[in-house]
């Protein structure tokens, strides 16, 4: 399924479909590359979203972002670490022990429910405390289950993860690259903001433009202001279900 030539609202399933149908090319971000390449206007907000515009949600922890940021490019090679693990051995492994070796390095990396905020928008204060509850939970195991469905092979892929950041308003940028078997290079930047215990993921950028939560909100906000929050998360859990084989 290719989603070029149609808007975020006809492309029928952007944060699945196309996604995993993706070569190797956008197979390490969960971006729709394909779905931000094809609408001028969400590939520009995405090159501006959180990239270099400050948010006021991370107000409360901006004194933080002063901190030490030589640790954050290990948080990514820790994180290849555990996914090209996964990835050798992934002929051998099922769906749902996939999902279970990958899980913890997915939410040791990602700052999933500062992801879920971000992706649901501005509509995410007025939600009543149970439904939060509910979008985070369907979100984080969407994300898991994008990763496990997705790493199923190994085919001689590498990765370069920069030794130091770049300073961006809302933390730090760590590049990387996917080195892929016939020597091809893949830009893959994370945007991480350091919490009370480490260095976390909040965006990842494919070709260095490209944003995973641009791609997400522009989906996010309006089903949650057509369907409500119960329709967002019967719309995340209904792509989760898709992911799994069978």
């Amino acid at each position: 399924m290719q989603c070029c030539g149609g808007s975020p609202q006809s492309c029928g399933a952007p944060l699945t479909g196309s996604i995993l149908r993706l070569r190797a090319t956008s197979r390490f971000a969960i971006t729709s590359a394909c779905l931000a390449a094809s609408d001028g206007s969400l590939k520009s907000f995405s090159r501006r979203f959180l990239l270099g515009v400050p948010l006021a949600i991370f107000a409360e922890g901006r004194a933080a972002l002063g901190a030490d940021p030589s640790s954050a490019p290990a948080v990514i090679e820790n994180f290849y670490a555990a996914l090209l693990a996964v990835m050798k051995q992934a002929k051998k492994l099922s769906f749902d022990e996939r999902y279970k070796r990958l899980a913890p390095a997915i939410e040791r990396t990602l700052d999933l429910g500062l992801m879920t905020r971000i992706a649901v928008g501005p509509g995410w204060a007025q939600l009543p405390a149970d439904q939060q509850q509910r979008l985070n939970s369907a979100f984080a195991r969407y994300t898991i289950s994008v990763y496990a469905n997705r790493f199923d092979n190994y085919g001689g892929e590498r990765f370069e993860v920069a030794p130091t950041t770049k300073p961006n308003p809302n933390g730090v940028i760590v590049e990387s690259w996917l080195i892929k078997s016939n020597g091809e290079k893949v830009t893959l930047d994370y945007l991480l903001r350091q919490d009370a215990a480490s260095w976390k993921v909040i965006d990842v950028y494919l070709s260095g433009t490209v944003s995973e939560l641009a791609t997400r909100r522009w989906e996010f906000v309006a089903v949650l202001q057509r369907d409500g929050a119960d329709g967002l998360v019967q719309m995340i859990e209904r792509r989760t279900a898709a992911l799994r084989p069978g």
